[in-house]
């Protein structure tokens, strides 16, 4: 029901060329205003607090098909970080939540969040520390852009002196895991669309008298992409398989570094066989390969994650096929 819903509204508001506008800086607010209204925003809260309860199995549908349409505003990331606000027992705000990467101090007392995900537009900024969670109010920092084109994604330094309360209850490591579990979820939703749109192309263009799908070699190219998107969107639903409302971290290590991976061979093989056309501004292929070059190291990549993924496999001292067998089975 809930997938149902929050695809047709995002269909409404987020046309690609509403997409475009937005991430060339377009008015957000109507289309932010939309998705708030319509109660997405909750979908972790309980239902004593007027939201939908949902467990992680439930939710992973739903970040997907996020990740099909390129959403240009923090939806995923507001649904997660007022989760963990309510958790901290903190009053959640309205507007535009995002997580941060990453929180630090400078040498000048400056508190800094480095390349946020949507932290060109977002209003509040939700970041793990050693003391706990702290939410940040993006009206008083100083954003810079990281000048991809397209990118909403923003250095944000906060003057020394801030007033920061870290909220006890949840720590760094709990919002790194969920940075890594949904944009491992993103990745599955986009790259299957990447998919669909490829095949349809293929099936669509014709070259020397017939499409080019016919050819064996377009249909070896489309086998092994397809592959990879069904071992993305696996790995992805592992780190949401268990109740509660945060990951497990190891989980989430595996979906980040399995669909991180694979993001490379996706976006090339859909640009290969796409060809000159794949690679302008005009056509939608690149909303989405653009946001998976991106999401493949937000929150961590590959390499990152699977040092954890090979600390835990150590540490176990187990035979491999029975540490991947544990994590799939949220065991570990």
């Amino acid at each position: 029901m809930f997938v149902e819903a929050i695809d047709a509204i995002l269909q409404d508001q987020f046309t690609p060329e509403a997409v475009r506008a937005i991430e060339f800086g377009g008015n957000a607010a109507p289309a932010w205003q939309a998705l708030a209204a319509a109660g997405f925003l909750e979908l972790l809260a309980p239902e004593a607090a007027g939201g939908a309860a949902l467990e992680l199995p439930d939710l992973f549908p739903i970040l997907t098909t996020i990740g099909r349409h390129a959403v240009p505003v923090p939806l995923a990331q507001s649904i997660v970080a007022r989760a963990l606000l309510a958790r901290a027992g903190a009053t959640v705000p309205t507007g535009m939540v995002t997580l941060a990467q990453s929180c630090r101090l400078d040498s000048d007392g400056s508190l800094v969040c480095a390349y946020t995900p949507f932290g060109t537009i977002a209003d509040y900024v939700v970041a793990g520390s050693a003391d706990g969670l702290l939410l940040l109010d993006c009206a008083s920092a100083q954003r810079e852009a990281s000048g991809v084109r397209g990118s909403q994604c923003a250095m944000l330094r906060w003057p020394a002196g801030h007033p920061v309360t870290p909220l006890p209850g949840v720590d760094a490591a709990d919002v790194q895991t969920w940075g890594a579990a949904l944009h491992a979820a993103l990745i599955a939703g986009a790259a299957a669309r990447v998919g669909e749109m490829t095949l349809q192309y293929c099936q669509d263009r014709s070259q020397f008298g017939r499409t080019i799908g016919k050819y064996q070699a377009v249909q070896h190219q489309l086998a092994v992409m397809t592959e990879h998107i069904a071992a993305v969107t696996v790995a992805a639903e592992i780190a949401f398989a268990t109740t509660g409302t945060q990951p497990l971290r190891l989980a989430a290590a595996v979906a980040k570094s399995r669909s991180s991976e694979a993001v490379q061979l996706i976006a090339a093989t859909a640009h290969a066989l796409h060809g000159a056309i794949g690679v302008t501004e005009e056509f939608d292929l690149q909303l989405l390969t653009r946001r998976l070059h991106e999401w493949r190291t937000t929150h961590g990549s590959e390499a990152c994650w699977a040092a954890v993924i090979g600390d835990a496999s150590l540490a176990d001292q187990i035979a491999i096929v029975d540490f991947a067998r544990g994590v799939a089975g949220n065991t570990c």
